[in-house]
C-alpha cells in the first residue's frame, strides 16, 4: 500500500496517458483512487469523494468505471453537462467550501469515454454542503463529531501542538527532581554538555520549551514543557485526556493480568514503561564487538521512545502498549507522513514533536530520525530469529514486536480456530461489520483479520454480497 501511494504521488500531477490509467483501474479503489459510474449523469457522491481527497492525500476519481473495475464509460451526450457541473460546483462555496481547483480530462478507453478527475491534497480543510469528509481506505467517511473535525484541523495545521503557550505556567509547576535527573543523564553521556552550567529554567528555555509568539506577543512555557516535566495537575490542565495505558494480556484476554495506568510526565513514564515491559518479557544477551548487550533493552527503548516522542498529544485516542503471549504492540495517535507499512527502505522520517524529540536525543533515548527503525530491523531478528518489526502508519501508528517464537502447531491451530469462531460470531451479529471494526473489537492486527477473512472465504464459509463499501457478509450453511 505504501509503495503504491508513493507511486501515485509521483504520477498524479502529470498523469494523462491511458496506460497509467489502466494500471490504476487494475490496482482498484483505495486511499487515492475512486471509481464512479456516472454513465448518464453526474453522481453527487463525486463531491463527497472530492472533499475527502482534498482533506486527505489527494487522488484520482475515474467517472465511467464501476466498483468492480469494469469500464462502462460516460455517454457522449452527457459529457458536456457533467463537465460543466463539475466546473461550476467546484467554484460554488455553497457546494465545496472553500472553493478550489481540480483538473479534469476526458479519455478514451476501449472505445468508451471516461472522465479523469485529479484532486490535489489541500493545505486547507474543506466541506461539502457544510459536511466534512475524510478518506479511509476506499471509503469516504462523514465526520460527525467535534473530535473528528478537530483532528482534521490539527492534521492540516502548519505548526505543532506541543508549541502551544501557557503564559501562567511557572517553574513551580514542574517536578524539579526529574529535571535534575535529566541534566545528570546528559552530563554523564557528555561531560562537556551545555546543560552543565545551566539552571533548570535555562535548560527548558534552551530546549525551546519556553517560546515567545511574535504574532500575538504571548510568551511562556509550552505544552511540551508540561508533558516532559510537569506535575500531574498541570498536565491535566493543559491536556485533560492525557494518559498512558500499559497492559499484560497473556492469560486473561478479556481484561488483563497486569496493568499500569500512567498520568505522570514523560520523563517518569519512559522508565515506568521500560520497567513494566522488562517485568513481562524475557531478556537475551549478545556480544557486539567486545561488549555484552541486552537485546531486550535495545529494542524496547526504541519502541518506548518512538511511542512517546511521536504521539499527537492533542488527540484523546488512548496511547496503549499491550503485552500478549508472544508479541508487544504499541498504539498511539499520530499525524501520518504516509499511509501503510513502514520499512527502512521507504521510511520518510519527520519529527512529530520536535522539542520533545530533541530533548530525548540529548538524553540518548533516540538518535537521528529514521535510525530507530533501522535499529529495530537490526536487533529484532537477534531477539527472535527470523522476526522483524511490523510497523503500520495511519492516523493510528501501530508497532508490533515479537519476543517469543510462535507456539507449536497445536497452540497455533487452537488460537486460529478461536479467532475464526469469534470472527464468525461478529459477522452473524452484524453482517455489515468491517475488517477494521473486527480488529478493534478483538484487539488484533488488521493483517490477522484480513488473513482470517480470506481463509473463511476460500473455505466457502462466508461470502461478500454487494460492493466493498456498502455490502455485507453472508455466512453459508
Amino acid at each position: 500500500m505504501l509503495f503504491f501511494y508513493v507511486f501515485l504521488q509521483k504520477i498524479l500531477p502529470t498523469m494523462t496517458d491511458t496506460e497509467t490509467i489502466r494500471k490504476l483501474i487494475v490496482q482498484g479503489e483505495g486511499l487515492c483512487v475512486e471509481f464512479k459510474q456516472s454513465r448518464d449523469s453526474l453522481s453527487r457522491s463525486v463531491f463527497e469523494t472530492i472533499c475527502a481527497f482534498l482533506n486527505r492525500k489527494g487522488g484520482y476519481i475515474l467517472l465511467g468505471v464501476k466498483d468492480n473495475a469494469t469500464i462502462e464509460g460516460v455517454t457522449e451526450k452527457s459529457l458536456p453537462l457533467q463537465l460543466k457541473i463539475l466546473a461550476c460546483d467546484m467554484n460554488n462555496t455553497q457546494i465545496i467550501a472553500p472553493s478550489t481547483r481540480i483538473d479534469t480530462e476526458v479519455m478514451d478507453l476501449d472505445g468508451r469515454k471516461i472522465i479523469c478527475i485529479y484532486v490535489p491534497e489541500s493545505a486547507q480543510v474543506h466541506s461539502y454542503k457544510g459536511v466534512y469528509y475524510d478518506r479511509q481506505g476506499e471509503a469516504d467517511i462523514k465526520l460527525t463529531t467535534y473530535m473528528q473535525i478537530s483532528n482534521l484541523y490539527i492534521r492540516k495545521q502548519a505548526g505543532y501542538t506541543e508549541n502551544k503557550i501557557f503564559p501562567f505556567m511557572s517553574m513551580d509547576d514542574f517536578v524539579m527532581e526529574d529535571i535534575e535527573k535529566a541534566k545528570n543523564e546528559a552530563i554523564l553521556r557528555n561531560p562537556n554538555h551545555p546543560w552543565k552550567d545551566m539552571d533548570y529554567e535555562e535548560i527548558l528555555r534552551s530546549s525551546k520549551m519556553y517560546l515567545h509568539d511574535e504574532k500575538t506577543g504571548e510568551k511562556g512555557f509550552t505544552m511540551a514543557a508540561a508533558l516532559m516535566f510537569g506535575k500531574e495537575p498541570v498536565i491535566y490542565s493543559v491536556c485533560p485526556h492525557y494518559k498512558i495505558d500499559v497492559l499484560c494480556r497473556k492469560e486473561n484476554m478479556d481484561r488483563y493480568d497486569d496493568r499500569d495506568l500512567m498520568t505522570c510526565n514523560l520523563y517518569e513514564a519512559y522508565y515506568r514503561l521500560l520497567t513494566f515491559i522488562a517485568k513481562h518479557t524475557p531478556d537475551r544477551f549478545y556480544l557486539e564487538g567486545y561488549f555484552r548487550l541486552s537485546i531486550r533493552e535495545l529494542i524496547f527503548r526504541e519502541m518506548v521512545a518512538n511511542f512517546l516522542a511521536h504521539r499527537e498529544y492533542s488527540n484523546p485516542y488512548p496511547a496503549r502498549i499491550t503485552i500478549y503471549k508472544d508479541t508487544v504492540v504499541s498504539e498511539n495517535w499520530t499525524i501520518p507522513n504516509v499511509m501503510g507499512a513502514i520499512t527502512p527502505d521507504n521510511v520518510m522520517p519527520r519529527a512529530k514533536n520536535p522539542a520533545i524529540d530533541n530533548f530525548f536525543r540529548q538524553l540518548g533515548w533516540v538518535e537521528d530520525l529514521g535510525s530507530g527503525i533501522r535499529n529495530l530491523y537490526k536487533y529484532c531478528p537477534m531477539y527472535v530469529p527470523g522476526s522483524f518489526p511490523d510497523m503500520e502508519e495511519n492516523d493510528v501508528f501501530q508497532l508490533t514486536i515479537r519476543y517469543e517464537k510462535e507456539g507449536d502447531m497445536s497452540d497455533t491451530l487452537d488460537e486460529s480456530l478461536s479467532n475464526t469462531k469469534k470472527v464468525l460470531m461478529l459477522i452473524k451479529e452484524n453482517p455489515k461489520i468491517t475488517a477494521k471494526q473486527i480488529a478493534e473489537i478483538m484487539s488484533l492486527s488488521m493483517r490477522t483479520i484480513r488473513n482470517t477473512l480470506s481463509e473463511l472465504r476460500q473455505n466457502s464459509l462466508i461470502e461478500r454480497e454487494g460492493s466493498k463499501k456498502n455490502g455485507s457478509w453472508i455466512i453459508k450453511e
